[in-house]
């Protein structure tokens, strides 16, 4: 990689302008997703996570889905424009990675080690956060930008259906990703010694 870690880290943010324009290979991309996947930690290994790499016109589709979903629940069309454009943008885009979490690993766990029962489901929310920070952050690193959306659990059913998913997957977000068109603001942040305190 030619940038190191900090610099990954402070360069990775929410991109909305993206196109369908190349800026890796398909197998570049399923490369680095799996690397994020396959390294990413999580609670007593339990390796829970899941995700679907849509690519083409699969992301086409899973957008237009959403789309339609999403017109079925804001009734007024006025109202609806802002969200058309928006899934415009994301569908404007080169693919989407969907996130889930298998909760038959996490039953499980919740069975083999009862004391934890009411942590496994929020560990491995936590684990999932990670890799979603990893994929975005490597893919920023391959020139792509992302952005992290939270349409379940409204689509949900429909995405399973669409790709014969497991019943046991639970959708956690998706993330939209292609070559930047626009840069983002610049990012303002709190006083970081509100935020952090060290004991020495």
């Amino acid at each position: 990689m030619s940038k190191d870690f900090n610099t990954a880290l402070k360069q990775r943010r929410s991109i909305y302008g993206i196109s369908k324009e190349t800026v890796i290979s398909d197998e570049r991309i399923q490369e680095v997703i799996s690397d994020a996947v396959k390294h990413t930690p999580s609670s007593f290994n339990s390796q829970s996570a899941r995700v679907v790499v849509l690519l083409g016109e699969q992301h086409d589709k899973f957008w237009r889905m959403t789309t339609e979903t999403l017109r079925k629940v804001v009734n007024d069309e006025e109202k609806f424009v802002s969200t058309a454009e928006k899934m415009a943008a994301f569908e404007n885009g080169y693919g989407t990675v969907l996130f889930f979490e298998d909760q038959k690993v996490i039953q499980g766990l919740q069975e083999q080690f009862a004391p934890y029962k009411d942590n496994f489901p929020v560990w491995a929310e936590h684990s999932n956060g990670m890799l979603q920070f990893v994929v975005w952050t490597s893919l920023e690193l391959e020139g792509y930008g992302a952005s992290l959306q939270h349409y379940n659990p409204l689509i949900d059913d429909a995405v399973k259906r669409e790709w014969n998913l497991p019943s046991e997957w639970k959708l956690i977000a998706q993330m939209p990703f292609g070559k930047p068109t626009m840069q983002p603001g610049e990012k303002q942040f709190q006083p970081i010694d509100a935020r952090m305190k060290v004991f020495k």
